[in-house]
């Protein structure tokens, strides 16, 4: 399995594909689960990020985005999304795709990673986020409006990168 950065021309419908299948669930990402095809280029492919894939076999199976958290004097900040194809869930693919976002964010000159909003009931992901060091620094309470559940609370997850 190999990271590169995504092509747009190239790779824009299977990324679309897997946005598509992620958010229609409603319990994980803020994104609509009606969102239209064409928003995923504002949303995954805008000039202010890099967009990634991990693919296998010619076979997308997951990608992310690294952009800066804030604008000007808060750029230092990264901020990252992440998305695994729900078929191959399980295969160490998230853990992948984080590893590759601090080095490239390192490489980038950023000093931190934040995650702005992960959703308190989607357990596997903050506990893969700690296992790579991020700390919740805040809780938002009644953040997200989940399909299932209702109102829950969602964390702002932070990890320095230049203590490494």
């Amino acid at each position: 399995m190999e990271i590169r950065q995504a092509d747009i021309q190239t790779d824009y419908e299977k990324v679309w594909e897997i946005f598509k299948n992620v958010i229609s669930t409603g319990d994980t990402y803020v994104f609509d689960p009606e969102t239209p095809r064409e928003r995923l280029h504002k949303h995954w492919f805008a000039d202010f990020m890099d967009t990634f894939v991990a693919v296998d076999n010619d076979e997308i199976l997951g990608t992310y985005i690294i952009k800066p958290n804030q604008l000007d004097l808060g750029n230092h900040i990264a901020n990252c999304s992440y998305m695994v194809n729900p078929k191959h869930h399980g295969r160490g693919i998230g853990k992948l795709l984080c590893g590759h976002s601090m080095n490239f964010a390192k490489a980038k000159g950023y000093l931190g990673i934040q995650f702005n909003i992960v959703v308190s009931t989607n357990e596997a992901a903050v506990k893969l986020w700690q296992k790579f060091g991020f700390d919740i620094i805040g809780t938002t309470p009644k953040g997200f409006r989940h399909r299932d559940l209702g109102f829950v609370d969602t964390y702002i997850m932070f990890k320095e990168l230049d203590k490494e």
